[in-house]
């Protein structure tokens, strides 16, 4: 199975992961690995997520306050959103029916 990102999701990893080098390089490093882990994670167990709504599913990396939202389509997994959980909650669902 292979994984894509909703092209919002993948502008939210990149604006975390630069936020994070902008305090340390090291830190960036820590949350790419931490990132990457939970999405190769999504891929090999992909109903394990937890069901947020109908066919959203939620993945909760270790150490850094971020969920990973995405569905599972026929033959890979969509990320719909890499989403810091002190932000508004909800502010994706409009990803969902611009699936690309």
């Amino acid at each position: 199975m292979s994984f894509a990102f909703h092209p919002e999701a993948l502008a939210e990893y990149e604006e975390a992961a630069l936020h994070y080098a902008s305090i340390s390089p090291n830190l960036a490093t820590r949350f790419i690995a931490c990132m990457e882990s939970a999405i190769g994670e999504i891929v090999k167990q992909p109903l394990a997520g937890a069901l947020l709504e109908q066919d959203i599913r939620r993945r909760l990396p270790r150490v850094f306050p971020y969920a990973v939202l995405y569905t599972v389509e026929s033959d890979d997994v969509l990320i719909l959103a890499v989403m810091h959980c002190h932000r508004q909650p909800g502010y994706w669902r409009h990803r969902v029916s611009e699936s690309p």
